[in-house]
């Protein structure tokens, strides 16, 4: 069963030594995505706009509106895009899709109950009025640098998205007029748009898309920015402009117009449309727009990233290692040593302290080397995959550039001994009071993360084996102590970037042992406490989304094989791999597994700033193979 499950891996390879899959889920990308094309007067090309329709129409829910993603209750800033954006594509209004969507819209009050960055795309084709916005004024890139509140202090997603916005808003971009907008605004609104309160409408939110709340701080803030809009100065805002643009140049560089997401990615193509209409800038983001596209056997999306490949190529290379038969995976494993040696980033991004930049050299990016923003947990996973290469002389990467990788992620520890994502944390806390979507959790800052900080120090930890004379102790010391106080009473981790315990949980105790926690170490006693307790009476273990968003254990309807892995893995690690509920999840994983070696599809597991589920292709061909590998090392070996 584990030579099955290992051949489908090998099979799913691309040419270039990656694993490349869907990174989809989330539902409001395609709609930003059309959005954009139409201000700069273009449409996606017609199979794209037919696949991406196709996807809308499948992912819409029973009462007529669309979720976050793929699987979450409908929410007006997802509904109102996609309607909007299949009347741009040449849906017509009495669509019975479109009707149904539209009823459930006017019972939400319309679109001015969405959360901001639909207020904010709406206003871009001119169906929502500037005067309806919390103020995005791009004055803020002027501030000096020092100030907590600076842009370069958010979270570089954050400050990334707001700052194409900012420059639109403070040009009050706007589509030009066409028949079909004016169709729309009467077709979205269960009021005449002329009667509509604008100002009314800033701090109007549905419950729906109300996840984060207005604060009292975030509401004091747009007050004081409101009144600035007033008074302005124009040459100031001239010169923020062009500051804003620089910027924007610079990501656009960096990341050879990838840009680091795909909603910076689409505003920043919009506005170089505005700045420089038909010039290279547009052009060269119009070649790199396929980049985010997927498609699948759901229709044509737009990935969350450019692609998952290092961070997926990487845990391959484990799971085929753990397998127990990487003699038989010889030339899988090379392509994919080829593949890692090729994404190391090997210099950092230019003029780095100009445009706010952490020094990249030696990093991982999460998809490519061309993307150009390493991440700590990507390049402790590729590290500890190159040194497991090593003794079956596969490794392609030199130990002076595994070395530079150290120095990078030593770099990025955060003072709480920690890990964050790409940089370490630069703003305090409270900055998420202002927190300004409505829809997202934890966008502000870039804080320690439990699966970060494990990564981190699991690497660490392999790079002391191969350099016993590294100075990386008083590292491994901090992020332990950090897992230690981030675990929860119950004995759980809460997981970021996965759903959700059983995710941060596996994170959390192999942190811990691969930093040389012993068997009976209470930690991992409360962990695999926590883990046995919530196993199903079939042996499998099962979490939703839910789990992340509500920040409890939610279970969902059926065994995972994923989350079954987790827990395996963990179960493993905390030394209880013989136990009866190991044997129990093992025996599920391999009842649950197809004939032609694939797991059922089930569930998304990943998940960004605790409410949006994202899709890890390639996860239901990893984990379980690795878990088996480690749970029953000679249980499938004839099959």
């Amino acid at each position: 069963m584990t030579r099955r499950a290992r051949d489908v891996l090998a099979r799913t390879q691309e040419g270039d030594g990656s694993w490349k899959g869907d990174y989809g889920g989330p539902l409001f990308l395609g709609p930003v995505y059309v959005a954009a094309l139409y201000l700069m007067g273009r449409a996606p090309e017609p199979d794209i706009r037919e696949g991406m329709l196709t996807h809308a129409r499948l992912h819409q829910n029973a009462d007529g509106g669309w979720g976050l993603d793929v699987e979450s209750p409908s929410l007006v800033f997802t509904t109102a895009l996609n309607y909007v954006a299949a009347r741009l594509s040449g849906v017509p209004a009495e669509d019975p899709a479109l009707v149904r969507a539209r009823a459930w819209l006017h019972a939400q009050g319309g679109p001015l109950g969405s959360g901001s960055w639909g207020k904010f795309v709406l206003a871009l084709l001119g169906l929502y009025e500037y005067e309806g916005l919390a103020p995005v004024p791009p004055e803020l890139w002027l501030l000096p640098r020092a100030l907590p509140f600076h842009p370069s202090r958010l979270w570089c997603h954050c400050r990334m998205v707001y700052l194409p916005m900012g420059w639109l808003y403070g040009r009050r971009a706007r589509a030009p007029e066409t028949p079909l907008l004016a169709e729309l605004r009467r077709e979205l609104y269960p009021e005449p748009y002329e009667a509509v309160d604008w100002k009314a409408a800033r701090e109007r939110v549905a419950p729906s898309d109300a996840y984060t709340p207005r604060t009292f701080w975030l509401r004091a803030v747009n007050r004081v920015l409101g009144v600035y809009e007033r008074v302005h100065s124009k040459r100031l805002r001239a010169r923020a402009l062009e500051e804003s643009l620089a910027q924007m140049r610079g990501e656009d560089e960096a990341t050879h117009f990838i840009c680091i997401g795909p909603i910076n990615k689409v505003l920043h193509a919009a506005v170089w449309h505005l700045a420089r209409p038909e010039g290279p800038e547009v052009q060269a983001h119009l070649a790199r727009l396929p980049d985010y596209l997927q498609r699948s056997d759901d229709g044509v999306k737009v990935n969350g990233y450019n692609s998952s490949q290092l961070w997926d190529t990487a845990f391959a290379v484990q799971a085929l290692v753990a397998s127990g038969q990487a003699e038989a995976a010889r030339e899988t494993l090379a392509r994919a040593a080829d593949f890692l040696e090729a994404q190391q980033v090997l210099e950092d991004s230019p003029r780095a302290a100009r445009f706010h930049r952490h020094p990249s050299r030696g990093g991982w990016p999460f998809s490519t080397r061309a993307h150009g923003w390493p991440i700590s947990d990507c390049t402790a996973e590729g590290v500890k995959a190159c040194l497991l290469l090593e003794p079956l002389g596969l490794n392609r990467v030199s130990r002076e550039r595994l070395g530079h990788a150290v120095e990078f992620i030593l770099s990025l520890q955060n003072r709480d001994g920690g890990w964050a994502t790409y940089e370490p944390q630069r703003g305090p806390r409270w900055l998420e009071r202002l927190n300004p979507s409505d829809v997202f959790a934890g966008i502000m800052v870039d804080t320690s993360y439990v699966e970060c900080t494990s990564a981190c120090v699991q690497a660490l930890v392999a790079w002391r084996q191969v350099a016993p004379s590294a100075a990386v102790d008083r590292a491994i010391a901090r992020g332990v102590d950090f897992l230690r106080r981030t675990q929860r009473a119950d004995g759980s981790w809460e997981g970021a970037w996965g759903v959700c315990f059983s995710y941060g949980t596996w994170f959390g105790v192999t942190g811990l042992v691969a930093a040389g926690a012993p068997q009976d170490d209470p930690a991992l006693r409360r962990a695999s406490a926590f883990l046995c307790a919530r196993q199903r009476a079939d042996g499998a273990w099962s979490e939703t989304i839910q789990s992340c968003r509500e920040r409890r254990w939610v279970e969902g309807a059926t065994g995972h094989a994923v989350t079954t892995s987790w827990a395996l893995l963990s179960l493993v690690a905390t030394g209880d791999g013989a136990s009866e509920s190991a044997r129990r999840g093992v025996a599920w994983l391999r009842g649950w597994q197809g004939a032609d070696g694939r797991w059922p599809s089930e569930p998304l597991a990943g998940v960004f700033n605790r409410t949006c589920a994202i899709h890890y292709d390639a996860y239901l061909r990893i984990f379980p193979l690795w878990a088996l590998g480690l749970a029953d090392p000679h249980g499938g070996e004839a099959s």
